[in-house]
């Protein structure tokens, strides 16, 4: 299947022989380029998300130009195009919000522009799925161009050297610093070298496996997520991945010949192997809906079940990207667990991904443990149901304490973040490492965006004596370079009226991973009686995006997007006059 000039989308704005068409070509006269350039070749837009502000996309305006080489090389005229930038730890309340954001802005550039294809230039957190969704919505042949993790550092502290990164290590040493544990100098000391290079957090966070189920999607170049942001070979990657997408337009290999429900499937496999982030069962779904294809936590929660944490990644296990990367990154991974994949999917390299992996072996088999010598055989994610949580709610139990997956405690309930924040310093707040924390509208509606508020601080009287995780609750995500035992996604949320609203301090919880029950011990009449006086709370937002985002988002198990954003329903292309 190739597409001839004359077939090129392009052509409607640059082959038209009537006044329209010559003021398309003079204008791109007017910035230098020749006639030629647009007439005879296909049209590559180059989606980058790279901003002053975006520290884990600091590299992409370089990249942006390895990219261009490649499609220059490969006959194709790269076109770069900005697009929102959205850098975790820096965007406020959360990326979260503006994910559907990016969606719209990527489907919108790509359909309002003369181009062919696109190559996006993504990978912190939400710009993954976001510029994704965006891409898939329009359905131009597409490939992924993953920023890269960052560089790993050594931290020495009493004698004692160690690994240590973004994100998970931030939680660890801040909990001991509160402990006492460590002092304001080696505080300060940290904060200038954890992360030390461009690229995103290095942990098997939202970031990489995103980047990482996006490879084993199908939309991205083989081994290409794991390299480090920094290494001369990502580089290259970008130049390849320039290359490869004039290919694919010559070939029509749109993202709706490779997103099926085996793709789909193969990416949630790589998930629950690499003990992925929780935010993948929201990101993943909403894939899956722009793509037209069945997937719902049942689906996620019956690979968890069955695939056990192979790779040794912070925070379920001990190391960081740059060692998967030596290991054999994930071409590697998969071939452990190929009797789990679809094999026959196609991919962006025109080949299989059965013919992607073939004769890939792991070459560290610390980092990329074989199946019977599993990192956890906890699993990634579970998907937990009862009266607290009846559409579902997640966990991951490869990173809580094995003493908390089956657990009863008396709630202690936070209506708000700044609530909960304010009490955690308090001695005496009604606290013990059997209590269940509880906050509350932090979901899709309620916050609004569901920030990453769901790794709830542990109280500082109880760091104090020792207690390094607890039973917490809310309908609000995770960092994926988070731990604990922290069950999260509760939906329906709070705010549009879920169980979570009815739950009283005091009330008992009962939580079993193995039994997938999440549950409050409250008989239906007394719920039903506190359902009658519950009242939503009030929304500030009046106007602008966040007013949108709360009248059209979904709930955290349909995927969080936007309502009319979702399947496959045609959009017009543009007329042209």
């Amino acid at each position: 299947m190739t597409k001839s000039l004359s077939e090129l989308r392009s052509r409607r704005w640059f082959a038209d022989t009537g006044m329209r068409g010559f003021a398309h070509r003079q204008r791109i006269q007017q910035m230098g380029l020749r006639r030629e350039d647009v007439l005879d070749r296909p049209i590559v837009a180059v989606i980058n998300t790279w901003s002053d502000l975006s520290p884990c996309h600091a590299h992409l305006r370089e990249r942006a130009e390895s990219v261009k080489r490649g499609v220059l090389m490969a006959g194709g005229y790269p076109f770069e195009l900005p697009a929102m930038s959205l850098g975790e730890v820096m965007v406020k309340p959360t990326t979260m919000l503006y994910r559907n954001f990016l969606a719209m802005e990527v489907e919108e550039l790509l359909r309002s522009l003369p181009v062919d294809g696109a190559v996006l230039l993504a990978g912190c957190d939400k710009t993954t799925p976001g510029t994704l969704m965006g891409a898939i919505s329009m359905g131009l042949p597409t490939i992924f161009c993953p920023a890269g993790p960052m560089l790993n550092d050594r931290h020495v502290s009493g004698g004692r050297s160690q690994t240590v990164g973004a994100g998970t290590h931030t939680r660890m040493f801040w909990d001991e610093k509160q402990a006492g544990r460590v002092d304001e100098a080696e505080w300060i000391a940290l904060e200038s070298r954890m992360t030390r290079s461009p690229g995103t957090c290095n942990t098997m966070g939202t970031a990489s496996t995103m980047t990482s189920m996006t490879e084993a999607l199908g939309l991205a170049l083989p081994g290409s997520t794991s390299i480090p942001a920094m290494d001369a070979a990502h580089s290259r990657m970008a130049t390849g991945t320039g290359e490869a997408i004039v290919r694919m337009i010559r070939d029509d290999l749109t993202p709706q010949r490779i997103l099926t429900r085996g793709a789909f499937m193969n990416a949630v496999a790589v998930q629950m192997a690499l003990g992925g982030s929780t935010n993948a069962a929201v990101h993943v779904i909403a894939l899956a809906r722009r793509a037209g294809v069945p997937l719902t936590l049942d689906d996620l929660d019956a690979v968890g079940r069955r695939l056990p944490v192979l790779a040794n990644l912070f925070p379920s296990g001990d190391r960081l990207m740059e060692d998967f990367h030596y290991a054999g990154g994930l071409p590697a991974l998969m071939n452990v667990i190929r009797d789990e994949l679809s094999l026959g999917e196609m991919t962006v390299t025109g080949r299989s991904v059965g013919e992607n992996i073939e004769g890939l072996t792991v070459r560290d088999p610390e980092v990329i443990r074989p199946l019977d010598r599993p990192v956890s055989s906890g699993g990634a994610l579970a998907v937990l149901r009862g009266n607290l949580a009846p559409n579902g709610a997640v966990m991951k139990p490869s990173a809580a304490s094995a003493k908390f997956l089956r657990h009863r405690g008396r709630a202690l309930v936070f209506d708000s973040q700044p609530e909960m924040q304010a009490a955690m310093n308090d001695p005496d707040l009604d606290v013990d490492e059997n209590t269940v924390l509880v906050l509350r509208n932090a979901g899709p509606v309620g916050a609004p965006g569901m920030p990453e508020w769901g790794n709830l601080p542990i109280p500082k009287k109880l760091l104090e004596r020792g207690v390094r995780d607890m039973v917490r609750l809310s309908d609000a995500r995770m960092s994926g370079t988070h731990y604990g035992s922290c069950v999260l996604h509760i939906s329906p949320e709070a705010a549009v009226g879920g169980p979570l609203a009815l739950v009283r301090t005091g009330d008992v919880i009962e939580l079993d991973v193995a039994a997938r029950l999440l549950a409050l011990v409250v008989d239906d009449a007394e719920l039903m009686a506190r359902h009658a006086h519950w009242k939503p709370p009030a929304q500030p937002y009046a106007r602008g995006y966040a007013r949108l985002y709360t009248q059209h988002v979904t709930q955290a198990h349909e995927g969080c997007d936007f309502d009319f954003l979702e399947g496959t329903a045609p959009t017009p292309e543009p007329p042209i006059f």
